[in-house]
């Protein structure tokens, strides 16, 4: 198991443009606009040789009281006391401020291994807030530039003690390794090495945060009654386990809210939204998560649509349901609503969840399995061809302009999400809700409820293969029978 590295320090002091340089890719969102980050975000880093965990952190303010600065900070502290060592990170070129005098106190009595790094060190106007960064008592600063890559070999060095006395305490306990073979076709199992990849979705202050918070038991992700407090697409790593208690190893993704597009101006949310619709493509079910108090608006709807359109298994679930005061009434108006608004997902799951009270999770948990291995599931060929026989016989193809449309064959091409192949003549001509028909039974006829299905029609030739090669002499078995006679080849018996 890798250390944990914490990067702390004022807002705008470059963490978030450092933890990117560290995994290698930009993961976080970064903007010259001071307070970006909000949550904890993790990420594999890698420097030289050391493999780690690194944590993204909001900035360090002085609030300390219910304000979102103030939660944000608790969130922050909770991840200084969580890590194996913190890079407290200050601005060089604004030198040593009263802030940075206040948190290095702070950091002290809150973690042993403090590093103390000088960012933005390029150019000389940082040279005397490197000189300052020694009054701050953390020992011998590290000049930093994370924008152009500076001071990572200083940092290999400081980091690689720390790194070796993790690893001694750890020696005693044996790694975990999946030595599982996964099959292309069989449904993917999730594993600690490959967890079940969830993405939870929806508008502004639908309950995103809150909803993960609960679901892995702790406050990780920053809540509260502002619309918006989430920005990055945040990954945490957990056992979910179900009302049977067996732990299914999970990556779940909080995502920013999304907002339509003609609302979403300034440069910030378009960062946070492209964040969010990165999530979705990289996960395997959706969470669709609705407002009880107004489901089903436009922005809802395309959300949901988005996800279908990516392949990915979808799973609605309407939040706030505790605060719903007609439950039976609603729950028919939205199980009507959804039909007829999101026919692409007919049989998708509809859960009604309170994340603030815990109060139907494990149904949750249940559809979210169920939607992954629908998504994963592979129909033999031999039934796929008797089912399609009875299909065309119920219901046959039609014949524009008199010539009938002949469907011989079908095949399952792929999975996540199902995909089937239909050889037919004049696939052009087949119109779409013939296809609706086909994926409508596929559904009903093999439990395939709520999961995109992908349908490709492909022609086959009614025209003899022969008609147009070129004719050639006497076959070489017709040479040697001729040879074994003593007669060679007879003439006037025509020609291969």
């Amino acid at each position: 198991m890798s250390f944990t590295l914490a990067i702390v320090g004022r807002p705008n002091v470059g963490k978030s443009t450092l933890f990117n340089r560290l995994v290698g890719k930009r993961l976080a969102l970064v903007d010259d606009q001071p307070g970006v980050t909000r949550d904890l975000r993790e990420g594999d880093a890698r420097l030289g040789d050391l493999r780690f965990t690194v944590i993204d952190t909001a900035g360090l303010e002085e609030a300390t009281d219910e304000s979102l600065e103030g939660r944000m900070r608790r969130l922050t502290e909770r991840a200084v006391e969580m890590a194996d060592a913190c890079l407290f990170l200050i601005d060089a070129r604004a030198g040593v401020l009263p802030a940075d005098e206040i948190f290095a106190d702070i950091l002290r009595k809150k973690n042993a291994h403090v590093i103390l790094g000088a960012n933005k060190v390029e150019g000389r106007a940082a040279d005397a807030g490197l000189i300052e960064a020694y009054s701050l008592g953390l020992g011998d600063p590290i000049a930093l530039s994370a924008e152009h890559g500076e001071g990572m070999g200083e940092l290999l060095a400081v980091l690689t003690p720390i790194a070796d006395a993790h690893a001694a305490r750890a020696a005693a306990d044996a790694p975990e390794v999946d030595v599982s073979v996964e099959d292309g076709d069989a449904p993917r199992v999730p594993t600690r090495t490959k967890p079940l990849q969830v993405a939870v979705v929806g508008r502004p202050n639908a309950g995103k945060s809150t909803l993960i918070n609960a679901l892995i038991g702790e406050e990780r992700l920053l809540t509260g009654p502002e619309a918006g407090i989430t920005r990055d697409a945040i990954s945490l790593g957990f056992d979910w386990a179900g009302s049977d208690g067996a732990g299914v190893p999970t990556r779940i993704f909080d995502t920013a809210g999304m907002r339509k597009k003609a609302k979403v101006q300034q440069k910030l949310e378009k960062l946070s939204v492209a964040d969010g619709l990165r999530a979705v493509k990289f996960a395997e079910v959706v969470v669709v998560l609705l407002d009880a108090a107004i489901p089903f608006e436009q922005q809802d709807l395309r959300i949901a649509d988005l996800a279908e359109r990516e392949g990915r298994a979808v799973v609605v679930a309407v939040n706030k349901w505790d605060a719903e005061p007609e439950k039976q009434a609603k729950l028919k108006d939205l199980r009507e609503a959804f039909e007829r608004l999101l026919p692409q997902l007919r049989g998708a799951p509809l859960v009604t969840i309170s994340a603030k009270t815990g109060r139907g999770l494990d149904r949750l948990q249940r559809a979210v399995m169920k939607a992954h291995e629908v998504w994963n599931r592979r129909v033999p060929t031999a039934r796929l061809n008797e089912w399609l026989a009875d299909m065309i016989s119920a219901h046959p193809p039609p014949a524009p302009g008199g010539k009938r449309i002949k469907l011989r064959y079908m095949t399952q091409a792929k999975t996540r999400p199902p995909g089937f192949i239909v050889m037919c003549s004049h696939p052009d001509k087949l119109p779409a809700s013939y296809s609706r028909y086909l994926v409508n039974g596929l559904r009903q006829d093999f439990d395939m409820p709520g999961t995109p299905i992908r349908l490709t029609m492909r022609s086959q030739s009614d025209k003899n293969p022969y008609k147009n090669r070129k004719k050639s002499g006497p076959s070489k078995l017709r040479k040697h029978l001729g040879a074994a006679k003593g007669g060679g080849a007879t003439k006037g018996r025509g020609e291969d």
